[in-house]
């Protein structure tokens, strides 16, 4: 009932005498099915996507996302592409009867995992799980054309004319965390993206490095489970305004993508060096309990083992904890991520696209990936690796190029067209020459003449 043009444009073309993906996605998250819909509603459905994680089990929502209810709004839309069906106020009116949407104040994140779940069943999106890409290296499709190689976890190499890495948070970068507590005893210290266990943590005394949202959300879970919270935050006052709700308006999640580089720098690098906020609903949830304390003004400068309790020195002297939680974020490098690191050299970067004014400078800023318009990756030095083309970018490395695009609710209805639209445009920029042999060969008659009635005077 959606489906315009209806006419199936893709031809497979073969890797070693099989056909290769057309398209294979690196992730099932909510980006990596909302792309992987947008193609297949342009006929492009010879593609996969593939996930690390076990069914069911895939992106943050039932496992280190630690807030009962997502921090959108519950009125903003995502992966239905403007499908009213397809919205979660119309599944969750569906499963818990009519106008229950209307009664929620937030979405609760275990519904909206299952949301995703039912998106991915009835859309029938083709996903392997239990898989993950180690190595991409450039290919030759049987007829010359150019395809990427991905090796799998499982052995197995698979061949594809595009590449879209829709790998979440850590996708161009990793999970940071200050090198003296990477250091300590893996079972003593976490980074908030992590699995913990956090019964262990009753009775003790947990010290938390951050103060957004997400390290609250660990706080909160730890407090829950009876441990005693200190959470550690560098400035003098942790930020309470959220920068993401002033962005959301069509003008800049349309077109941010498309202004010059020095706005692009000086708007995002403003929103992302301003840290996130924490929702009211998030701090209630802390300060409930007597046992947390925020100290402000108190950032980290080592820490270590000092006897059974880790020693946590700070400008205002030490702190002694049983455990450690960095709410810390993440950082841009993509030699950092396997998957990249074999052409990482290659890889344009803001430091090599764009040089901020004096005062602007920011090596975090400068990592990000520099990103074509289509959210493909470019190269540093053009012509050493013009295959680099083929593989997309949908991810917080996407950021700075894009504004919030990849892994963002309130962008997916602006980012996802343009990343669909730049992966089909390669594909029929790549079949060029047989779409101009098939329009020539074209002849299929909307009309049989009756020779009778036609006269030549």
């Amino acid at each position: 009932m959606t489906a315009h043009p209806r006419t199936d444009w893709m031809v497979p073309r073969l890797y070693q005498g099989k056909p290769a993906l057309d398209v294979l996605i690196v992730g099932a998250g909510q980006s990596g099915l909302c792309i992987g819909f947008a193609l297949m509603r342009d006929r492009v459905r010879n593609i996969l996507l593939i996930d690390r994680a076990p069914a069911g089990r895939e992106g943050p929502w039932v496992t280190f996302a630690r807030m009962p209810t997502l921090r959108s709004p519950k009125d903003q839309t995502g992966p239905d592409l403007g499908m009213a069906s397809l919205t979660f106020e119309a599944w969750y009116d569906a499963v818990q009867g009519p106008g229950s949407f209307a009664g929620l104040h937030l979405i609760p994140s275990k519904a909206w995992h299952d949301y995703l779940q039912w998106y991915r069943r009835v859309l029938d999106i083709p996903v392997r799980n239990d898989v993950a890409a180690t190595a991409i290296a450039p290919g030759r499709l049987d007829d010359g054309g150019s395809c990427l190689l991905v090796a799998l976890s499982t052995g197995e190499v698979l061949a594809a004319r595009k590449l879209v890495l829709a790998t979440g948070q850590d996708g161009t970068g990793e999970w940071w965390m200050p090198d003296f507590v990477r250091a300590l005893p893996q079972d003593r210290r976490a980074h908030s993206c992590e699995m913990i266990d956090f019964e262990r943590l009753r009775g003790r005394t947990v010290a938390v490095l951050g103060a957004g949202a997400s390290a609250m959300d660990n706080a909160a879970v730890a407090l829950e489970h009876g441990a005693t919270v200190h959470l550690f935050c560098r400035r003098a006052e942790p930020s309470v305004v959220q920068r993401y709700r002033w962005l959301t308006f069509a003008g800049f999640l349309k077109h941010i993508g498309e202004m010059p580089d020095e706005w692009r720098w000086r708007i995002m690098g403003n929103i992302l060096n301003a840290r996130e906020g924490f929702p009211t609903d998030t701090y209630k949830r802390v300060i409930a309990f007597p046992d947390f304390t925020m100290q402000v003004d108190r950032p980290w400068t080592d820490a270590r083992m000092e006897g059974d309790r880790i020693r946590i020195d700070t400008p205002r002297g030490p702190f002694l904890a049983d455990y450690a939680i960095c709410g810390t974020g993440i950082r841009q490098d993509v030699a950092r991520r396997p998957e990249l690191a074999s052409f990482a050299d290659k890889i344009a970067l803001w430091r090599d696209r764009y040089t901020p004014p004096p005062g602007e400078e920011d090596p975090l800023l400068a990592a990000y990936p520099y990103l074509g318009p289509d959210y493909c990756l470019l190269e540093r030095v053009p012509g050493e690796a013009p295959w680099l083309a083929d593989i997309h970018v949908f991810g917080i490395g996407s950021t700075l190029s894009f504004g919030p695009s990849g892994s963002s609710i309130n962008a997916m209805t602006a980012a996802v067209p343009k990343v669909a639209a730049g992966v089909t445009r390669g594909l029929f920029a790549g079949d060029l020459q047989r779409h101009w042999a098939s329009l020539l060969a074209y002849d299929v008659k909307q009309v049989e003449l009756d020779r009778s009635r036609l006269t030549r005077a």
